[in-house]
């Protein structure tokens, strides 16, 4: 008896298991939430804000003084990492770039990543473009299969604010980090985007 009791409760146990499994298996999977299109809101710093995406880029742009010349400098280009972009970085890069001691060191970073003349994905598109950055150094536009600037992707192009234009990238500009090398085929030869005075600090 206590045999058969002993088969009919394992056979039960089995029954609300497979049917939980099941149950489970039905459940539709949930995928990464995908970030909403960053709509223009004012000048680049208040465009970024009303975002909600770039807390670290605005974070660091504060902290090195950055926040005027963003939000007053006519005709700047940035190329804005998101907050995802930024907790990509090794472990340990963010916090030892936000320390006061390394302040020059993140301003340049930032710096960067800005470029003192309006540049659109129309300037690029089927080309590979060189533009000069406020920091001193050049960035590779790529206009192939997907929008690039160096090894970043641009995930969402020309973001119009009044002051500039926003290309968001999912990966921090990092100094010395080439460019991809993949280019669309029959790209025209490499130019570059029109040098203008470095923007005063």
């Amino acid at each position: 008896m206590r045999l058969n009791n002993l088969l009919a409760a394992t056979a039960v146990i089995a029954l609300v298991a497979g049917s939980a499994v099941a149950q489970d298996a039905a459940q539709p999977r949930t995928e990464a939430p995908i970030a909403p299109p960053v709509v223009a809101a004012g000048d680049i710093v208040q465009t970024a804000q009303a975002s909600g995406q770039f807390t670290t880029f605005l974070k660091a742009a504060e902290a090195t003084n950055l926040t005027g010349m963003l939000k007053t400098n006519k005709n700047l280009t940035v190329f804005a990492p998101t907050d995802a972009a930024f907790a990509a970085l090794p472990a340990g890069e963010l916090e030892k770039l936000m320390l006061p001691e390394n302040k020059a060191e993140l301003q340049k970073l930032l710096v960067g990543h800005v470029v003192n003349a309006t540049v659109r994905s129309a300037d690029f598109k089927g080309a590979t473009r060189k533009a000069p950055t406020v920091a001193g150094t050049t960035v590779e536009l790529s206009g192939g299969d997907k929008l690039m600037v160096n090894d970043a992707t641009i995930v969402q192009a020309d973001v119009t604010a009044s002051n500039g234009v926003i290309q968001v990238i999912d990966k921090v500009l990092l100094p010395g980090v080439p460019a991809a090398a993949a280019t669309a085929a029959g790209a025209e030869a490499p130019g570059k985007i029109p040098d203008p005075a470095a923007t005063p600090m």
